[in-house]
């Protein structure tokens, strides 16, 4: 019994048997930052639990973080941004959530784009995810008024150095850098900005304030080390007009 409980309970963690939705990510009691409400840019942000946050409050997640960041640097993003993302979530699945979201048409003046771990972790094919993520980028750059300088993407982060993958590293690890070899490659040819942050999330290997409490997603620290490297790009880009 013990055995079948720790099978259900590996494959609840990152496929996400009771998950954590938003369509948009709602301010929560304890977000004591001054909402942006007049004249403000639009950003959309698509993925999985990383976007979302599993594990930390809302107000941690990375996207929150980014628009408070760059707004704190002289942007005006609205806060918070909206979020189409749910732990556990495929490229196949965070497609299919978008042609229901009823955006179709819409655009924003941002998009951020991390999508492929559960496709790694459900044993999904490369080939794929190859097609799946040029489709969604596609989406994206849509989304962003086919302005491509809009769109970052994010690499996958290794979640292999965690206590969830239980030393398994030497095997999670590579082929998350595979997966991550065709959303850079995909990324590069669309002409979009690409930023890699699973240099980052492997410091957890070292660092575990860097880990959630779950033993498994990013804490609030480590999604800061994303934005740190993500803000300057965001700024970069929207310094140009």
């Amino acid at each position: 019994m013990k055995i079948i409980c720790s099978i259900i309970l590996t494959i609840a963690a990152l496929a996400g048997c009771s998950k954590k939705q938003a369509d948009t990510i709602p301010m929560t009691s304890n977000d004591t930052s001054t909402s942006v409400v007049a004249d403000t840019m639009t950003y959309l942000a698509l993925g999985d639990s990383y976007t979302i946050g599993e594990a930390v409050a809302n107000t941690e997640a990375y996207p929150q973080q980014l628009v408070r960041l760059v707004n704190h640097q002289g942007l005006a993003f609205a806060y918070p941004p909206k979020v189409i993302a749910t732990t556990g979530w495929t490229t196949d699945n965070l497609i299919n959530a978008i042609a229901q979201s009823g955006l179709e048409g819409k655009t924003y003046d941002m998009v951020t784009l991390l999508i492929g771990v559960n496709d790694q972790y459900q044993n999904l094919t490369q080939d794929n995810y190859r097609i799946k993520f040029k489709q969604v980028l596609e989406t994206a750059i849509a989304f962003a008024g086919e302005n491509k300088s809009h769109v970052f993407v994010l690499s996958i982060p290794d979640w292999g150095v965690t206590p969830f993958a239980g030393g398994n590293d030497a095997q999670i690890g590579p082929v998350i850098d595979q997966f991550n070899a065709i959303n850079k490659s995909i990324s590069t040819d669309e002409g979009v900005n690409y930023l890699d942050i699973t240099g980052i999330s492997r410091q957890a290997a070292t660092e575990p304030d860097l880990i959630a409490l779950d033993g498994l997603h990013p804490s609030g620290k480590m999604y800061a080390l994303w934005v740190d490297q993500l803000a300057p790009k965001v700024i970069s880009q929207f310094s140009k007009h």
